[in-house]
């Protein structure tokens, strides 16, 4: 093991990061309505603070894959990963400069690229529904969606300010949790 693993791995602002996202996942156990879940804000939040970039990516894509396991899979799987791939990528963009705009900003990117990526994956190769492989299909697709909208954006912007926000409030209070 590298130097750099040894220092990562004792150091406490990993293990607090870490913390913070595997607790997130149990949130997903809890009730909740549709859609209105921390996994967005958990990529987002690993993308914009673990250190190494393949942590950042790994540690929630494998979180949410453990508690997808006890919840259960389905056929398009695969465009779920691939959209929350894509929000630890705005995780890292606002790495550098986690304001509150920012964040806002990168939730709300993130509640419109999974509905986006997911409600293509419907259309074009959805089983279960059957939408026409044209254009209006596409458009029925994302229309039906639009009531499950509201509360992924609601669920992202609020997780994400929990995430972010207690992360913030625990730098304040332990300073060793600050990028050195």
């Amino acid at each position: 093991m590298s130097d750099q693993n040894e220092n990562m791995f004792s150091n406490p602002r990993f293990w607090v990061i870490t913390g913070i996202v595997v607790l997130a996942a149990f949130l997903r156990f809890l009730p909740h309505p549709p859609n209105f879940a921390p996994v967005a804000a958990i990529a987002m939040f690993g993308g914009a603070y673990f250190a190494d970039k393949r942590l950042a990516l790994l540690i929630p894509m494998a979180i949410l894959l453990v508690s997808d396991m006890f919840i259960g899979f389905h056929d398009l799987m695969w465009a779920v990963y691939l959209s929350f791939a894509a929000v630890v990528g705005i995780g890292y963009i606002i790495r550098k400069n986690p304001s509150f705009m920012n964040i806002t900003a990168g939730a709300l990117s993130g509640s419109i690229i999974f509905f986006i990526v997911t409600n293509f994956a419907v259309w074009a190769v959805g089983t279960g529904l059957y939408y026409p492989k044209s254009f209006e299909g596409l458009m029925m697709s994302y229309t039906a969606a639009i009531p499950f909208f509201h509360y992924t954006l609601l669920g992202d912007l609020f997780y994400s300010g929990v995430f972010f926000g207690g992360f913030a409030l625990a730098k304040r209070s332990f300073p060793s949790l600050a990028l050195n």
